[in-house]
């Protein structure tokens, strides 16, 4: 058979060298041989590329991605770290958030490993049933059975070499019945570990699914067992386990409050502190094999660098919003990969329901306490330090709602704060007066330029004045911020998205950054600390005006002096102009 270099396979098919490397590395060219260092491709491969337009890979964001059919980061240097924990024998806990790549990255790996270790991948939610955790027996015979299935269909698993072993781990199960409890379920694992030439790599995805389950626990502490007495008794090479939930935690859920206990079985676990999320330059690299597939003269640097901004390289929100820039260009939207074009993405993004955001607005139903922190960080601008030890912090980074951010708490990126921010304004909006009066106004505001924010400021300090002119000075700086949002929400809502500027959120200021229609408004939201302090104020908006290359800024004070004068006024500056309302 004849066969072609990368460069050679690229040209034929009208795409990028490294799009050729990157499938040949994550083996999804069948046939494909590397010789030194070059990937040599089979004709096969080139003649079936050929029979069908090459532009048929997709933005994925529902189960496992293939780059054969996917756009997809190059994920080699992630493979890498992990192989390298594997190779020294670690034992660790994959914990992510929801979507965030885990199962695509235990696929990646199970294929990476294949060459030098018998990888048995598992499911817990696909192959185990709640019921398989009634008891050790049930549970141990419905592991065993769910091991040997994965087993049965791996290349070595295959192999006349590996079928002894395979047929003698089968008979024991078999042969114990109803004794084969945990203690027979690892002494036949072991048995298997010494019998075949590979060293074995256990992969459990899903082990959220063992939440409140004792058994599991059981099961952890066998693991740990074999792993302290590996120099004794024949084990796994390493065992990964994933899920959004660390050990610790489901131990938590497992036992009663007054039983809380710090020894967790997985305390042999090695730290897996491997970045999963997608990087600038990661993304950008998807986007330069979507653009040479699509012969589109795009601005990769710029659209990653954007898409990060909003997302923070969460991996389903990157794929989602790319997904939705390419669904715009398809429909004809030739313009979709700008600026304009990603904010409308945005847009659209926050506005639908999807299984991750149904699944935060469950987690925010279920702790409402880490509810109350989120409100607390969105609208009064609390600083929180960032500890894994506090509970509640903990938690809200499990899901992903949270980041350390200089050692503060902050939400995890635009995006969730986005939609955080909906969430609780629509709460709160079904009793209040402010969103009724915003609403009411709401088609005074919208102009044929775009919004008009100063008419806007000067109709909310006359609703602020009127319903909360007598209110204390607590009320005010812990509901002033949420009060202006609620006011605004009515005209944002279907056309634009609000967001605060995370260099400046603190107890005293707060930038607003508001999107609309592909035009940007800043508004500096702060509580008054005297004019010395306002003058400061003034200039770092004028710097954020600069760097939105914007002229026109605003800023709205909540002040408690007595002598206040509440209104609306503009200062002028060389270059810029200040509209500042007071309340």
């Amino acid at each position: 058979m004849k066969y072609y270099t990368t460069k050679e396979a690229a040209e034929l098919l009208g795409v990028t060298k490294r799009y050729i490397t990157k499938l040949c590395t994550s083996k999804a060219i069948s046939g494909a041989e590397k010789k030194g260092s070059r990937w040599m491709i089979p004709e096969s491969f080139i003649a079936k590329k050929s029979k069908r337009n090459v532009s048929t890979r997709v933005f994925n964001t529902t189960g496992i991605c293939n780059p054969a059919e996917h756009y997809m980061v190059d994920l080699t240097q992630r493979l890498l770290e992990v192989r390298k924990l594997v190779d020294e024998g670690k034992y660790f806990m994959i914990n992510r958030a929801r979507q965030f790549g885990k199962t695509t990255t235990l696929h990646a790996l199970a294929e990476y490993l294949s060459q030098d270790y018998l990888v048995i991948s598992m499911d817990f939610q696909m192959q185990m049933s709640d019921a398989k955790f009634r008891n050790e027996n049930s549970f141990s015979l419905a592991f065993a059975r769910a091991f040997e299935n994965s087993y049965r269909i791996t290349e070595s698993g295959r192999s006349q070499e590996y079928q002894a072993a395979f047929k003698e781990f089968t008979k024991e199960r078999q042969e114990a019945g109803e004794q084969f409890e945990l203690v027979e379920l690892f002494q036949a694992l072991s048995n298997l570990c010494a019998a075949v030439p590979k060293k074995i790599v256990l992969m459990i995805d899903e082990v959220d699914s063992a939440t409140n389950n004792q058994v599991f626990l059981d099961f952890l502490a066998q693991l740990r067992g074999y792993y302290i007495n590996r120099s004794r008794f024949a084990t796994f090479q390493s065992v990964i386990l994933a899920g959004v939930c660390d050990i610790r935690n489901l131990k938590r859920k497992m036992r009663p409050e007054e039983e809380h206990k710090d020894n967790s079985p997985w305390n042999i676990a090695a730290d897996f502190d491997i970045d999963m999320s997608f990087s600038v330059e990661q993304i950008n690299g998807m986007l330069l094999d979507y653009a040479s597939e699509h012969d589109s003269a795009i601005d990769t640097n710029m659209i990653a660098r954007e898409i990060y901004d909003y997302t923070s390289g969460y991996p389903y929100l990157v794929s989602r919003l790319c997904q939705l820039l390419d669904e715009m260009y398809t429909a004809g939207m030739h313009d979709s990969w700008t600026h304009a074009g990603i904010l409308e993405a945005v847009r659209k993004l926050v506005r639908e329901s999807n299984s991750l955001f149904e699944d935060m607005a469950k987690k925010v139903k279920d702790y409402p306490d880490l509810g109350t922190m989120l409100r607390d960080i969105l609208f009064c601008g609390k600083g929180i330090p960032f500890n894994l030890g506090t509970e509640l912090v903990s938690i809200g980074a499990m899901f992903g709602f949270l980041k350390d951010e200089d050692g503060q708490v902050a939400i995890a990126n635009r995006i969730f704060e986005i939609w955080f921010y909906n969430l609780f304004i629509a709460q709160d909006a079904i009793d209040s007066k402010t969103y009724d009066a915003g609403q009411q106004l709401k088609g005074q505001f919208v102009t044929e330029s775009g919004l008009d924010v100063e008419k806007i400021l000067k109709k909310f300090v006359e609703h602020f004045t009127e319903s909360f002119g007598n209110s204390t000075d607590a009320f005010v700086e812990e509901n002033g911020r949420k009060l202006f949002m609620l006011y605004i929400r009515p005209l944002i809502n279907g056309i634009g998205n609000y967001y605060i500027e995370a260099r400046t959120r603190s107890m005293g200021r707060t930038d607003l950054i508001i999107d609309y229609l592909g035009k940007q408004y800043i508004i500096e939201m702060k509580i008054w600390h005297g004019n010395e302090y306002n003058t400061r104020g003034e200039e770092q908006l004028l710097g954020y005006l600069n760097d939105y290359h914007l002229e026109r800024g605003y800023m709205l004070s909540f002040n408690f002096n007595k002598n206040k004068k509440p209104g609306v006024q503009e200062i002028h500056f060389k270059d810029h102009t200040l509209v500042e309302a007071v309340v």
